[in-house]
């Protein structure tokens, strides 16, 4: 936040021009709705932020996307759109008392003017409980419409007080194709590279790429890009490979592309997809996940999806963990790699997973009926005296047993826990 924000005559321009010295994807922030590329299902005629943006609806909103998805540049097109005062709020560098100040000031404008403040909260994620409820009433009485940005699932990170005085709007990774229109207009518009440096459709789409739907990584990659090219010139596919280096995979352990990834795996090597359980897994492993966890997850895959089909699989899920804890990175990997494409190419059966959900409920569900007398262990003449064991059948013995003796409670007897797959 800058010093002035509390200054009573001042207001921020949501739609400014960056300085000529910011980073290109500053310089190159749309400033009208034209300019916008992405996000079809929100801008689109008749959508939601359109009617928004033509003044049709008002009201607090919770952008959730991915980093570079457009969720500051919305924000600012709207806050324009409004004619609010605009008031950029960082969950990184604001506390508490900040917060305050901010809802101070707004309650006196909207007092003063009838019109409320336009507040963009960037990261809102990153704010705890307290933090967010201290929006709560000023977002109840309409001295604010809050807008806030987050690349963490809301239904985890937002209160849900918040949650429901706001409407929650979901934001896509941009396509390539995307991508490289919001690149060939970097490279021509006079606020970016101003027609100095050419680049052909190869050179676009690679960027594009590794950009992974991230339109401020496309234009910082590019800008480097330029910066190795010097004043003018053409992108060349070496000059790329110099630029990107190597790919930065987006990835949190502990959010909500982990889980993402992980159920792109389970679910891949389940529906017996080699080739995608390899690129799943190198996915994870290229991003830094915890090699143990990844093992856990083939152990619980081999039990749960393989089962009896293959009880094989188990041994060589655990086989592969040992082996990774032996040989570490990076060679213990392509033991996890050889477990996965073994289990997504193993017969599968999920019966004993189905056996153990159904028994589970009825433990639940029904009572904990006392263990039949013939199945009862009987060590003592007073526990034969009072029947245990009394009318048991050696199943070796008496074949007969199998059928014939039941061992389930009475009340549960013809329950069919295990069916073949």
């Amino acid at each position: 936040m800058s010093g002035g924000l509390f200054e009573d005559d001042e207001r921020e321009d949501p739609l400014a021009p960056a300085p000529d010295g910011a980073p290109l994807a500053e310089r190159l922030r749309p400033r009208s709705l034209e300019e916008f590329v992405g996000q079809g299902h929100l801008v689109g005629e008749g959508k939601i932020l359109a009617r928004v943006l033509a003044g049709e609806q008002r009201q607090s909103l919770i952008l959730w996307g991915p980093p570079g998805s457009g969720k500051t540049t919305l924000a600012r097109l709207i806050a324009g759109a409004a004619s609010l005062r605009f008031v950029p709020f960082s969950a990184v560098l604001s506390g508490i008392k900040e917060i305050k100040e901010v809802m101070a000031r707004a309650g006196r404008e909207r007092a003063r003017n009838g019109r409320p403040t336009l507040l963009f909260v960037d990261e809102i994620h990153r704010f705890n409980k307290a933090q967010q409820d201290a929006f709560l009433p000023y977002v109840e009485r309409g001295d604010v419409l809050l807008i806030g940005a987050t690349t963490e699932n809301p239904s985890f990170e937002v209160v849900g007080p918040l949650l429901s005085r706001a409407r929650t709007l979901v934001l896509k990774p941009l396509e390539g194709p995307e991508l490289v229109a919001i690149l060939r207009r970097a490279l021509d518009d006079d606020r970016g590279l101003g027609g100095r440096v050419r680049a052909g459709d190869e050179a676009l789409e690679a960027i594009a790429a590794a950009a992974d739907g991230d339109a401020r990584r496309a234009l910082t990659l590019l800008e480097t890009a330029a910066t190795l090219l010097g004043e003018e010139g053409e992108l060349t596919m070496d000059v790329l490979a110099e630029a990107l280096q190597r790919k930065v995979l987006r990835y949190d352990k502990s959010g909500e592309e982990h889980y993402n990834l992980i159920s792109a795996l389970h679910k891949s090597v389940r529906n017996s997809d080699a080739n995608a359980s390899v690129y799943w897994l190198t996915r994870m492993l290229e991003a830094g996940e915890d090699r143990r966890y990844l093992a856990r997850r083939l152990i619980r895959i081999a039990v749960e999806d393989v089962g009896l089909a293959d009880p094989d699989a188990l041994r060589v899920t655990l086989d592969a963990a040992d082996t990774f804890d032996r040989l570490g990175e990076p060679e213990g990997d392509l033991a996890l790699v050889q477990a996965a494409v073994y289990l997504a190419r193993a017969p599968k059966s999920n019966a004993v997973y189905v056996a153990h959900g159904r028994a589970r409920a009825d433990v639940e569900e029904t009572s904990a009926e006392p263990v039949p007398l013939h199945l009862r262990n009987a060590p003592t003449p007073l526990m034969r005296e009072a029947g245990y064991g009394e009318g048991y059948r050696y199943a070796h013995d008496d074949p007969d047993a199998v059928d014939e003796m039941p061992c389930l409670p009475p009340a549960l007897r013809g329950r069919d826990y295990f069916r073949d797959a």
